[in-house]
């Protein structure tokens, strides 16, 4: 099976570009993450983490 894969993935022109697209992709969205990560403020993540305990609001079903 891998092998059927494998000879119809070298076929297609261009095919090369896919992995390094992917790895940028992958990378960017990983610095924005961390970027995100530290310059939240404190007030913001204990706000979100105490956002699951807040009984405050009716349930809506």
């Amino acid at each position: 099976m891998l092998k059927f894969v494998k000879n119809h993935m070298e076929s297609i022109d261009g095919i090369a570009s896919y992995p390094m697209i992917s790895l940028m992709i992958f990378f960017v969205f990983f610095v924005l993450l961390f970027w995100w990560v530290f310059t939240a403020t404190k007030e913001h993540i204990k706000e979100m983490g105490e956002l699951p305990l807040d009984n405050d609001q009716p349930n809506k079903l």
